[in-house]
């Protein structure tokens, strides 16, 4: 008869418990998903962000620019013209493009080289357009690749001979449709171009052309090429004198004709970045490619290959450094949120495993006393484990990977694997510390009965000075404390749960000695079984909870912050919920139009003249001409500079008019009364009455404000329109004004547009949705740590619950129990959660700018972002937190109550 063949193990186990390993399947799959999720969710709005910078900033700034003069003029002629042509420029460039470092792309199709002139040659022709008398200027231009970027309009190509020389007479070339319909360039047209010490080089014109993509590197990184210009001179007086400035296209085999022109040509290759390629976490690599461009060991190379004199210029720099500066201050912001979330996650991961080591207890101390290793038992519990979590982290990365399909899949990777070795570790480990020693009973730890090890003592006190010492730092160096910041939440956290921790029995203690007079039995009782709670799972749930509690704080003050200081910023922008704004007075009747539009609930008309001169005419200041009743309700409701409107108001008989100004025009003008010259010519004599920091109708740090009524009718009529509401529908206040008629030309701007404007780059939006998803994510962690805290009690609960029924506990006393039990813990954690958070808060704000995360693209004086406490942030998580616990309990009890007591008393039953 053969012997039996023994189950595996680890098919047993997971057999016996199938509801265990889905539910740990669940959490390694879903933490690992978000774990990986997390560096490609960076890096997608980082190189989103940098896309949209470098994109804003257009080619002319972007396109690195390599210039080299003229060929020596010792040199024959001939030779001369053979360095302009296309052949030798040709191989310049392509070895040229290989003196670029790799970390820089380059998009071929968007570079371009040849020749072109540096001073723009005025053309004495008669029939080109002269605004001011003084004839149009051209730029000659040989450029590469002009046909396979441009379509052909009228007539063709310029075409040229390998035979043109700096003596040739006459060339080919090509215009956009734009210069052609500025100067009244027509196909055949013929421009003569000033020669040196010969005829003038007559230019036909063969072709009109129209570029195929505009907006590209090589339109745009010299946009004359595409667009002419009307050029104005700096002369004194209003109305100065300008011309128009175009580009003639020049066949590539015709640059040599430019050496006979008084333009001083020079040699360009331009090199164009391809911006698809770009990579926010190659940006130090980036950067450095740039900076041996301009001036370091690429340069010099280029030098070798063209000239000595070859220069190379770009603003790519500075763009670069801009972002950079941008993605400082926001990455470590964000990475608050995803350290606080992660060490929330890695609790849970952690207290997964002790739950399950605690359910195992008694048949892992009964492998211990039948001679089990301790290796040997932690290496079967890892085995078991792992069964069932690397399946489920390999699910997890593949979820993450298929919907986040960009960004580096390493850092993923490493997240996901991370997530499953603490996840494999978790029971082990605790298991192998539980059972170091054979017993046969385990002993008590009760929180009010244990007393801490020297070494644990020593072990907290080196925890908690090293967490207070980080706060610290943090406070002192703000953001530019690099990881420190992402630490804030932890550190605080950390030190509150080792606080609390010892606190927590003393209050116990404390709180059981009245208890224990009062007439019934569920308060001391659920305070003698609070205290019983072994005092080694109480660390880790109090810390995950105040980490989340505080992360919560902070990322909601953070957002607030970011919310408040937009607000603020449009506000102090446009000055109303809406504005309307022209150069000449408004037309009649607009006010009225405007004030029957839906969501608008109030109009305050104003004029303003912005070159009015007070005091002897030499400075220039915003001169507004209100209603003072319609104004001052718009000042008080927007705190823009409230004051009264009897102090504004013109007195009858008085020619002396009260004004409201800012204090800088206080301090320059006093008290007492001066004149104020109007822009047409007429004056009015003031007298500062106010003064206040801001006012609605000008954004600046200079105004005077006046009494309408005191102006002549000219100056007097409304120029601006001063709109609130909260529903002001952008679109019809357009129409309403574009269909006022008049010949007057207004602008419309709305607070909440203006408001959006300021999130524009990917950079930020990007930022605050990975922020607010880590918050979520760890408020999410922390209810299921929370849970899993209540679920570990749980059969003791139920058995006591049971067995105190059978001695006459009602229903209503039990929940009354199961929630007093639970509730000591939770509302440590909750009161702990909020005195952490504020206590962040507070450390941090001095360290915490926000400016540039909220208003990357306003002025900076307009409005400073602060950290400052958001209530809301504040005290829902931690009502949240005793809100779930008296559910659970409840929630509890009512089960225990429906499946009755036979099930719970049975004999022997370890519970």
């Amino acid at each position: 008869m053969n012997a039996p063949v023994p189950a595996p193990w680890v098919r047993t186990r997971l057999r016996a418990a199938p509801a265990a390993a889905a539910a740990l399947a669940v959490l390694v799959a879903l933490t690992a998903c978000l774990a990986a999720a997390v560096p490609r969710a960076v890096d997608r709005y980082e190189d989103a962000g940098l896309l949209h910078a470098v994109r804003q900033a257009r080619p002319d700034r972007t396109t690195l620019q390599i210039t080299a003069p003229q060929p020596d003029f010792a040199l024959a002629s001939d030779r001369r013209s053979a360095a302009l042509r296309p052949g030798p420029l040709g191989r310049q460039y392509e070895r040229l493009l290989k003196t670029v470092p790799r970390a820089l792309p380059v998009d071929r199709a968007q570079s371009a080289y040849g020749v072109r002139t540096t001073d723009n040659l005025a053309v004495p022709d008669p029939w080109l357009p002269r605004p001011s008398g003084l004839p149009a200027r051209v730029a000659l231009v040989a450029q590469s690749g002009v046909g396979a970027h441009a379509a052909v309009r009228a007539g063709r190509l310029p075409r040229a001979g390998a035979d043109v020389e700096a003596t040739t007479a006459g060339v080919e070339a090509a215009v956009t449709a734009a210069t052609a319909e500025s100067l009244h360039i027509e196909v055949g047209s013929v421009i003569h171009v000033p020669a040196v010490a010969r005829a003038p080089l007559a230019v036909r014109i063969t072709g009109i052309l129209a570029p195929r993509d505009p907006a590209g590197a090589y339109w745009s990184t010299q946009p004359l090429l595409r667009t002419p210009a009307l050029m104005r001179l700096p002369t004194p007086g209003p109305d100065p004198e300008t011309y128009w400035l175009g580009a003639l296209l020049l066949a590539p085999e015709a640059a040599p004709a430019l050496l006979g022109t008084r333009g001083d040509p020079v040699r360009t290759w331009f090199v164009a970045p391809d911006t698809d390629r770009l990579r926010a976490h190659e940006l130090g690599a980036l950067t450095s490619a740039v900076a041996a461009l301009e001036a370091g060991p690429a340069l010099q190379r280029a030098r070798d290959l063209t000239d000595a004199g070859t220069e190379i210029t770009t603003d790519l720099d500075e763009v670069l450094g801009s972002f950079a500066r941008l993605r400082s201050g926001i990455g470590s912001l964000v990475a608050v949120a995803v350290v606080g979330a992660g060490t929330v996650a890695v609790v849970v991961l952690l207290m997964a495993g002790g739950l399950a080591a605690d359910r195992r207890r008694t048949e892992l101390a009964l492998l211990r006393a039948r001679g089990a290793s301790l290796r040997g038992l932690a290496g079967r519990l890892c085995a078991e484990t792992a069964v069932v979590a690397v399946p489920a982290g390999a699910l997890g990365l593949a979820a993450a990977l298929l919907a986040l399909p960009e960004g580096r899949t390493a850092y993923a990777v490493t997240a996901a694997v991370a997530v499953t070795a603490t996840a494999c570790a978790a029971l082990p480990l605790r298991a192998a510390l539980g059972h170091r020693t054979v017993r046969v009973t385990a002993p008590r730890e009760d929180v009010t009965g244990l007393r801490p090890s020297r070494r644990r003592t020593v072990a907290e006190v080196t925890l908690l000075v090293l967490a207070a010492a980080a706060v610290e730092a943090l406070r002192r160096q703000g953001t530019s404390a690099g990881r420190l910041v992402s630490a804030a939440p932890v550190s605080v956290g950390l030190i509150a749960a080792l606080v609390l921790v010892r606190a927590y029995p003393v209050l116990l203690r404390a709180a059981s000695r009245p208890a224990a007079r009062l007439r019934g039995l569920v308060a001391p009782l659920s305070l003698a079984r609070a205290g019983r709670a072994p005092s080694a799972s109480s660390v880790l749930p109090l810390l995950a909870l105040l980490t989340a509690l505080t992360t919560a704080a902070f990322g909601g003050s953070v957002l607030a912050g970011v919310a408040d200081a937009r607000d603020r910023a449009a506000l102090l922008t446009v000055g109303a919920d809406a504005r309307v704004d022209a150069a000449s007075p408004l037309p009649t009747g607009l006010a009225e139009r405007v004030r029957v539009l839906g969501g608008v609930r109030g109009v305050a008309a104003v004029s303003i003249a912005y070159e009015a001169k007070p005091g002897d005419g030499q400075d220039s200041v915003p001169l507004v001409g209100v209603d003072p009743g319609a104004y001052g309700e718009l000042a008080t409701g927007t705190d823009l500079g409230p004051f009264s409107v009897r102090e504004l108001s013109r007195a009858p008989g008085n020619g002396v008019l009260p004004a409201l100004a800012s204090p800088s025009v206080a301090t320059t003008y006093g008290t007492g009364p001066f004149r104020v010259r109007l822009e047409d010519g007429g004056e009015i004599t003031v007298r500062i009455a106010l003064v206040r920091q801001r006012t609605p109708a000008v954004p600046g740090a200079d105004f005077l404000v006046v009494d309408r009524t005191g102006l002549d009718a000219a100056a007097g009529r409304p120029t601006s329109l001063l709109i609130t509401g909260g529903g002001v529908d952008a679109g019809a206040l357009r129409a309403a004004t574009t269909g006022g008629g008049g010949g007057v030309t207004a602008s419309v701007r709305v607070r909440s547009e203006e408001r959006a404007a300021y999130a524009d780059s990917p950079l930020q939006s990007g930022a605050e949705r990975v922020y607010a998803a880590a918050v979520a994510a760890g408020a999410g962690y922390a209810v299921l740590a929370l849970f899993l805290a209540l679920l570990r009690a749980a059969p003791e609960r139920t058995a006591l619950l049971a067995r105190l029924r059978t001695m006459g506990l009602t229903r209503a006393a039990g929940r009354r129990l199961l929630l007093l039990e639970s509730l000591p813990q939770s509302v440590l954690a909750a009161a702990g959660g909020t005195l952490t958070g504020w206590a962040t808060i507070r450390l941090l704000s001095p360290g915490i700018e926000l400016t540039t995360i909220a208003l990357p693209t306003a002025q900076p004086a307009l409005v400073q972002a602060e950290l400052h406490m958001d209530t809301w942030s504040l005290t829902a998580p931690a009502v949240a937190v005793v809100a779930t616990t008296a559910g659970v309990a409840g929630v509890q009890a009512w089960w225990t109550g429906r499946r009755g007591s036979t099930t719970e008393l049975r004999a022997g039953d370890g519970r």
